[in-house]
């Protein structure tokens, strides 16, 4: 995309969406090599052009979770009869997009900066972005181990984007953090590269780097840090879309056999697949429908595996061998059923 546009001066790859944008992201992969019309038109510092005299607002989805003055966290709404959603944090940075989904439109306070307004951006403005495209999305990380992609899921503080942290100290590429969009081609699902960076805590910043200021923040004012794949010595991020190997649930409890890793019987994991799906408030009943009967297709193809709670004082790299081995035997065993 030509820089003598300055609406559409940046152009970005990310879950195999080609951004434009007129600012810059930090992160985001760049793609103004590549030549096909942009998926996704992003407009810092505007909001959409319509008549507020006659055109209503329906509130649409209002968080549990609430500000220090007891307004929700994130509202938003559909306004003029659907012709745009209306996304409000509660600090006052704002998001519009357009019923075809080609325009995303962002605004920030003066008391807020750009830099904070994209930490909504790149995770759940664009998770609730892709889901809406029909891009079934798991709230978890992803990595590449043998050329396949390994999913981990579970509740929030399970040690997701830890475990991914992990993984990419060793050399394994990382294919997501917080966002792992899926597709689905004949019986294989895959996952779609996101972009080279995971967001950690200070706690794991210091168990995998010896330091919590090891890593540089992700913004003032939020704690926590950002680890830049690629600048990292021997890290490096998937460009490519990898077959989905298997799930591994981090911090729940469904085990019965007291072994470390086992699997999980398919009734059970369809509902813990649910319950990490990204910005499913968002979904309409139709919506809701097709999401249920992808992850049962998806539970049904791919092994989704129990770390149990024995894991207790296992360190990252150690549960990383856990996982490793497991997984090797599932390939193996997949190996030995396609002979």
């Amino acid at each position: 995309m030509s820089s003598c546009d300055p609406e559409h001066a940046h152009s970005y790859l990310a879950y195999g969406l080609l951004f434009t944008s007129n600012r810059p992201i930090p992160g985001f992969q760049n793609a103004d090599s590549i030549p096909r019309p942009a998926d996704v038109h992003i407009k810092f510092g505007s909001s959409p052009k319509y008549n507020s005299a006659i055109s209503e607002s329906k509130l649409r989805y209002a968080s549990s979770y609430v500000s220090q003055t007891g307004v929700p966290d994130l509202r938003v709404w559909d306004v003029a009869n659907g012709e745009f959603l209306r996304m409000l944090y509660s600090d006052g940075a704002e998001f519009w997009l357009d019923q075809e989904l080609l325009t995303l439109w962002v605004q920030w306070p003066s008391s807020s900066s750009l830099e904070n307004t994209l930490s909504y951006l790149v995770g759940p403005i664009l998770g609730l972005l892709l889901r809406l495209k029909g891009i079934v999305c798991l709230h978890g990380s992803a990595v590449s181990i043998n050329d396949r992609g390994v999913v981990f899921v579970g509740p929030e503080g399970a040690g997701k984007s830890t475990t991914a942290a992990a993984f990419a100290t060793q050399g394994h590429a990382v294919l997501s953090d917080d966002i792992v969009g899926l597709t689905e081609r004949g019986v294989e699902f895959r996952i779609l590269p996101a972009y080279p960076r995971i967001n950690l805590w200070p706690d794991s910043v210091k168990l995998l780097f010896g330091s919590p200021d090891a890593l540089p923040m992700i913004t003032a004012g939020w704690d926590k840090r950002c680890f830049k794949i690629g600048e990292v010595e021997g890290t490096k991020f998937e460009e490519r879309s990898l077959a989905l190997g298997a799930i591994y649930v981090l911090g729940e409890e469904a085990g019965t056999s007291g072994e470390s890793v086992e699997t999980i019987p398919q009734k059970t994991a369809l509902m813990m697949l649910i319950g990490n799906t990204y910005a499913t408030n968002f979904l309409d009943a139709n919506q809701r429908a097709q999401e249920f009967e992808v992850l049962s297709r998806l539970v049904g193809a791919v092994s989704v595996r129990q770390i149990n709670s024995g894991r207790e004082g296992v360190g990252p790299q150690e549960l990383c061998k856990m996982i490793q081995r497991d997984f090797a035997s599932i390939t193996s065993a997949a190996s030995s059923l396609e002979r």
